[in-house]
């Protein structure tokens, strides 16, 4: 369990962060969660397929899912094997279907069936962390307890200068601080629209950036160069991201292709000594 102490109001006094959020809504007019649901449950089980998965997906998967198990009490009983098929398409639906299984448990059994509205509450459900807690507050129920980190909102926090934190909860500390408390929820939206826009991975397009004068990072990506910053953090982003992934999927492929050059030395020899036979 992960809580964060903070001031009931939380109000920025720096005009660049109150400029920088009021040129983001004009940009982003429509940014929303994007994860279509009807209820907080809907949005919570939502939110945990889309854990290392686009959201599109998710919502491709979510219609046939909530047809079949429109709430707590029906996913409590579920059969694995049925959630896992349902799911399959998201990624790790294993540890996703155990996740779902056991939130919605003990939804059921400890606050009546009912996705419970306190973040500590939602802390204690399996398979929910701050980021699941903060969509399901913000979004399901209009409370602002937090504020949303995925990667595109690490992302474009770190670009922006808003944080310089090594991880999620200390990111999101650092956005409490500098973001009014009124914004929090809208905030977090505005970051992943953008991220997905404009500051993207690979190439972020600083050249058509409404914020690129109030941005850290701008002067850097325009000369072609990685700002010193991503580059500690290892130059994931900027390399196209899950440096770490990738650097794993080459390994693999190098193993591989040694194994199967030995395989086919080893064949050609044995092929070779039945010849002179």
């Amino acid at each position: 369990m992960c809580a964060i102490s903070t001031p009931e109001t939380s109000e920025s006094t720096e005009p660049r962060v109150q400029a920088l959020i009021g040129r983001l809504k004009a940009a982003h007019p429509d940014a929303a969660c994007v994860l279509r649901h009807e209820n907080p449950f809907q949005l919570l089980v939502a939110t945990i397929l889309s854990a290392q998965c686009t959201d599109e997906r998710v919502n491709k998967v979510t219609p046939a899912l909530f047809s079949r198990f429109p709430d707590a009490v029906s996913l409590k009983g579920a059969d694995v094997t049925d959630v896992e098929e349902l799911i399959r398409t998201t990624g790790f639906f294993h540890n996703k279907t155990r996740s779902l299984l056991g939130a919605s448990t003990r939804i059921v059994e400890a606050f009546g069936g009912k996705v419970p509205s306190r973040m500590e509450d939602l802390l204690s459900l399996p398979g929910v962390a701050r980021k699941t807690a903060n969509v399901v507050l913000g979004v399901g129920y209009g409370i602002a307890d937090g504020i949303v980190v995925d990667t595109h909102v690490d992302r474009v926090s770190h670009r922006l200068g808003l944080t310089r934190a090594e991880n999620a909860v200390e990111v999101e500390k650092d956005l409490m601080r500098v973001v009014p408390r009124s914004e929090w929820i809208l905030f977090a939206h505005l970051l992943i629209f953008h991220g997905r826009r404009i500051c993207v991975a690979r190439k972020p397009r600083c050249a058509v950036c409404p914020v690129q004068d109030l941005c850290t990072s701008a002067p850097y990506f325009l000369n072609g160069r990685i700002p010193p910053w991503e580059r500690r953090r290892g130059g994931r982003e900027a390399r196209g991201g899950k440096g770490k992934a990738r650097k794993r999927l080459a390994k693999g492929k190098a193993k591989r292709g040694t194994r199967r050059r030995a395989i086919r030395g080893a064949e050609r020899r044995a092929k070779g000594g039945a010849k002179r036979k």
